[in-house]
Formats: structure tokens, sequence, C-alpha cells
């Protein structure tokens, strides 16, 4: 099967004080046409870096692609010009921004916005340009579309103008979609209908979607596969029901064992002590969880673990792992 996107050992880094420092550091991943991919792990993991990196949206002059490839359909995408870039953002990739409120031009009207996307990448008229902007607005489940196509960013509420960046999004039918933390500060019932949304959506174009998220349980409603990330490095990687029923990373468990759950009674929640490092405090060798690690050994200090796969379609980076490989004599 050809895969819609493929990155391999993608390095990207930021200049801070003439020297570069990685956000994200030799990440390999796939996503396969008509799969949801799940990247997860707490804020400053390099997610929404991974993500930019591969729309070609990191600001310039700071943030680079220092190293591997990024394939979309085959072709490498890594290298494009802004003008090559423009001719696939918004067409054939698409990005769902975190937090509506700062994606949407304010000086702007619904209208105009989603039609600036249609008339990019189509040669029509603009009046059949509105009329398709109408049907995506009633599509997302917008009311009165004739009146709020043309009002203002402010003038709608975070779950509406949430909405409206899903039709900007799926304005052209792109095969991928990137949707960056996509019910942030939503509240929970307006949680479930942007999902809902997603995933009726995703069904009826067959589209890819990676899924950036925080939340576990949006994890296990929407995906298929599912990556964590940890300082910019992935850690754990496999399917959905794998993840859940049986996590290896320690970092992994510990995310799992910080969930409230309503058959186990608990006085207190499971904490992950500490934080996760700055790019410029980033271990150069060795495990860069180490330092929070509950399953810390003295070697995790010098040897950097590689991911690897423990069972089928299961890969994970932890040298828990590699000691009882090299126990088995596997190689």
């Amino acid at each position: 099967m050809d895969l819609m996107l493929e990155v391999k050992n993608l390095k990207t880094g930021f200049d801070i004080d003439g020297q570069i420092y990685h956000a994200v550091d030799d990440v390999s991943f796939s996503v396969e046409p008509g799969k949801i991919v799940g990247i997860v792990g707490e804020s400053g993991c390099g997610k929404s870096v991974m993500s930019l990196s591969v729309m070609q949206l990191l600001p310039k002059g700071i943030g680079q692609i220092t190293g591997g490839e990024i394939k979309f359909q085959g072709k490498n995408i890594e290298n494009y010009t802004n003008n090559q870039m423009n001719q696939i953002r918004g067409k054939d990739i698409s990005m769902i921004f975190q937090e509506p409120m700062t994606s949407l031009n304010p000086v702007f009207t619904i209208g105009s916005q989603i039609e600036e996307i249609i008339l990019n990448h189509n040669k029509i008229s603009k009046a059949e340009a509105r009329e398709r902007a109408i049907n995506l607005l009633r599509q997302v489940g917008i009311p009165r579309v004739e009146t709020i196509i043309d009002e203002y960013p402010h003038q709608l509420s975070g779950g509406m103008r949430q909405r409206i960046m899903i039709a900007i999004a799926i304005a052209c039918q792109p095969q991928l979609l990137i949707a960056d933390e996509p019910t942030t500060a939503l509240d929970v019932t307006v949680q479930a209908q942007i999902l809902e949304l997603l995933k009726k959506i995703q069904e009826q174009n067959n589209m890819s979607i990676i899924l950036i998220t925080h939340d576990l349980g949006v994890v296990a409603e929407l995906c298929d596969e599912v990556i964590i990330m940890y300082a910019g490095k992935i850690v754990e990687r496999t399917n959905v029901d794998k993840l859940f029923y049986d996590p290896q990373h320690p970092y992994t468990k510990l995310l799992m064992a910080s969930i409230p759950r309503l058959d186990i009674e608990v006085d207190t929640l499971e904490t992950i002590q500490g934080i996760v490092p700055s790019l410029k405090n980033m271990p150069k060798v060795g495990c860069r969880f180490m330092d929070r690690c509950p399953s810390a050994m003295p070697q995790c200090k010098t040897i950097t673990p590689k991911l690897a796969e423990i069972t089928d379609n299961h890969e994970v980076a932890c040298l828990l792992f590699e000691a009882s490989n090299s126990e088995k004599g596997v190689s």
C-alpha cells in the first residue's frame, strides 16, 4: 500500500543565540491512506513543531529542517519552495490550528476567509466560491449560514470558530488533514461535537488525519495508531488497542496512570514529577526521560535508546527492552 505521508529521520531546529537546538530529533513515522494517527505528549515535546515542519510553516529565520525526509504521496517535499508548497497547502495537505481566535483574521469576514482558499485552488467565480463556502458551513453544522458568512470571528463562540477552521481546512477536500489540538479550550459538549464532526468528514472523504493532542480519551475515541513523543523523540508507537491495554514505555505508563478512572477509587491522581527539559538543556546522550523515570538505570545516562520493535507493530525506545533482548540473545 502506498503511504500518504512518510517522515524519515526528521530533525527540526531553532536558532537560539546563534546555535541550533533541535525540537524534533530523528523522528520517523508514516500515515496510511484513510487512517487517523494520534500524536501525544506533554507541551514542549515537539508535536506541533513536527506538524509545522510537514507544512513548512516554521518561523522564518529561526526554525529550519536540518535533516531527514518528508514524503507526501511518494514525493519529497522537505525542500519545496514556498511557491511549490502553496500548490499543495490547503489543497492536498491542510491544517486545523490550535487556537481559532488567533488563526482567523479578525478584519475579514468568515465568508471571505473560506472563499480565499477555494479561489486559490479552483478556477471558479466568486459567486461559485461563496456558494461552496455556504455549503461548507452547513456541512460543519453552522446555523443561519446566510447571516454568519458575513460576520467576523469575534462575533462567534469558540466552538463555532473551531467549526469555521474545520470548514477552511476541508474546503478543497485535502487528502491529509493535520489537526493540532482541535478541541483546545472548548467545553466537553462542544469537544464531543467537534470530534464527531472530524470523524464524519474523515469517513466521507477517506481522508488521512494526524491528530495532535494531550487528551488520551480523544485518542481512544478517534485514532487507529498512536505515537507517544517526549522531548523531541518518539518513545512509543503502536495501534490504539495495544497502547491502552499494554503500554510499555515508562513515560506512556505514567501518562496512562494520570488519567482518572471510574472503576477505581483513588485519593490522589498519579503525577509525573519534573518537567520536559528545555531545548538548551536537552541531554546530548542518554535517555531524555531519565531524570523523571521511576525505572531509570545507570546506563540510561550514557546510552541513547533506539526505537525498536518489541512485538508485532509495537515499537518502544527504552533500555529496559534493549537489556531484555540482549539477555535473550536478540541483536
